[in-house]
């Protein structure tokens, strides 16, 4: 019998390419995305396809509700997340409480749901998280701040599930091409006021220019494939390894993160 895998955030990116990679591979996929164009192009193409907004809870639990009374999974990929950018000190406290919802609150609650069927059965729980859950970079302390808190929760319950059949994962990839910058963008203008921060010449000169106009690919930058990759090597190997770095940047920041003091890894994120 094929093995069920559900993958959050299938509308475009890592979780789009993830989704048709399992596919391809023989999985049963059950995707989720938030738009109902998205939900019908996946299911258009063959993907089972569910809505799922992780910041609202009834919807979290409408969502396994249904799954574990028709195709319960083997295996959860949590992918779905956003970015807000600005600087730390421009950003609204209502609106690091939604991103967090969905990046941290969403993505645990959904997971504790489906432990108890994993406890029973086995099953695989695997997150997505990204280099800047490694390092902080300027203008992206949010997403930084809820990569950071998911690299923590999830060690913490990978060492509480030792006893246990359910394994779980870290994919930690560095620059990748997606659609984050671009979906960042509403987000930046509903809450980021950057007229009125004493930081409004720095937005002009670097920020603006990074989030709306397309520079081309990153030198590091790797195709959604190279996360896939390891996520079908988390799925699949006998005993997958505790984290999986995707990019040259991402094993670079780990080592860092490792060896070097503080000060020097200040230095290098401000030259990034």
């Amino acid at each position: 019998m094929k093995k069920t895998v559900v993958i959050t955030g299938a509308s475009s990116g890592i979780g789009l390419d993830a989704a048709r990679r399992m596919k391809a591979e023989g999985w049963h996929v059950i995707a989720t995305c938030r738009r109902a164009e998205d939900i019908a192009a996946r299911n258009a193409e063959g993907i089972a396809c569910h809505h799922l907004e992780l910041a609202d809870p009834d919807s979290v639990e409408r969502f396994v509700q249904t799954v574990l009374s028709t195709t319960p999974p083997d295996a959860l990929v949590n992918n779905a997340a956003y970015a807000l950018p600005g600087a730390v000190e421009d950003i609204p406290r209502q609106a690091l409480r939604e991103i967090f919802e969905t990046n941290l609150f969403g993505t645990h609650d959904l997971t504790t749901r489906l432990i108890p069927h994993f406890r029973k059965n086995g099953g695989r729980i695997i997150n997505i998280s990204s280099v800047l859950g490694l390092v902080g970079i300027p203008w992206r302390g949010p997403y930084v701040a809820t990569k950071f808190a998911l690299e923590g929760l999830t060690d913490v319950l990978r060492i509480e599930m030792h006893d246990t059949d359910v394994k779980v994962i870290l994919i930690e990839p560095g620059p990748i091409t997606s659609r984050i910058r671009l979906n960042a963008i509403p987000h930046f203008e509903r809450w980021v006021n950057w007229q009125a921060s004493a930081r409004a010449e720095d937005y002009r000169r670097v920020l603006l220019r990074r989030l709306y106009e397309s520079s081309g690919k990153d030198r590091f930058e790797l195709a959604p494939s190279a996360v896939s990759d390891r996520i079908l090597q988390a799925l699949t190997a006998t005993s997958p390894a505790r984290r999986y770095y995707v990019t040259t940047p991402t094993r670079l920041s780990a080592i860092g993160r490792r060896f070097l003091p503080t000060r020097a890894l200040d230095w290098f994120a401000r030259r990034s």
